[in-house]
């Protein structure tokens, strides 16, 4: 039965039929064998790559919520030509952000929260790498200066396109209508959603897929699921969002 399928064909369900006795033992562990993607997997730096291949045309990079440039670093590999602007609340991270722009000549940074009005906004900063933002002041909270993407893609003349990041913990709305403007230039959005309502207000990932639809975006990739340890539901990913009248949205197979 082998031999009358091609040779891709013929090792790819060889490999399958060599999986499953291997995944009856493995799955009383609690493993499988899972094929690896020829796309490139599910990891940040794949989907930006696949991304990258797809030709979407960037110039500017906004990255919300940069912590100490990491994100940004994975993103120069596949956007190399894009300037960038890294927006970032806690100050604990600013050596790394001033590390970064002195690295890469065509980058920048902005130390406040972003939100849909500059002012001040109240932050989390007892995680580095989790703060939140809020409207609403609470115990721990400090106050820290907010800004816009509009304002700072206009301020600093920006150019379009745009690709927009957020990690920003179920502050998303509120950055979203803040960044009006430059949504209407933007080709790529890499935000962080979640399957549950963080916090009054957060968007659960269905229903930024329907903030952004009316705004000309629809999901297109996914990278880094996690899942809660305390039931194995899914809790978050990140998404990536083209413009819904991107080549990839006007063929409709699978193959």
């Amino acid at each position: 039965m082998l031999r009358s399928l091609p040779g891709t064909q013929a090792l790819s369900a060889f490999a399958k039929a060599a999986a499953r006795p291997m995944n009856s033992l493995l799955g009383r562990l609690g493993y499988r064998i899972n094929r690896i993607a020829t796309s490139g997997g599910n990891t940040m730096d794949a989907a930006l790559m696949r991304a990258a291949h797809r030709g979407v045309v960037v110039n500017s990079i906004i990255d919300v919520g940069a912590s100490n440039g990491g994100w940004s670093d994975i993103a120069r590999r596949h956007f190399p030509d894009a300037r960038f602007l890294l927006v970032e609340a806690n100050v604990v991270h600013e050596p790394g952000l001033r590390t970064f722009k002195e690295r890469v000549p065509q980058a920048d940074y902005v130390l406040a929260a972003a939100g849909d009005r500059c002012g001040t906004l109240n932050f989390d900063n007892s995680d580095p790498f989790g703060g939140v933002a809020s409207t609403v002041a609470a115990a721990g909270m400090i106050q820290v200066p907010s800004t816009t993407i509009d304002h700072e893609v206009e301020t600093r003349r920006l150019p379009g396109p745009f690709a927009v990041k957020l990690d920003t913990h179920g502050f998303e709305l509120p950055i979203l209508e803040g960044a009006k403007q430059t949504l209407r230039n933007a080709n790529l959005l890499v935000i962080e959603v979640y399957n549950f309502t963080l916090r009054p207000g957060a968007l659960r990932f269905f229903e930024i897929c329907d903030y952004l639809k009316p705004l000309g975006f629809a999901p297109i990739d996914l990278c880094d699921p996690m899942y809660r340890p305390i039931d194995g539901a899914f809790w978050q990913c990140d998404m990536f969002f083209l413009r819904n009248d991107s080549a990839e949205f006007k063929t409709i197979g699978y193959a």
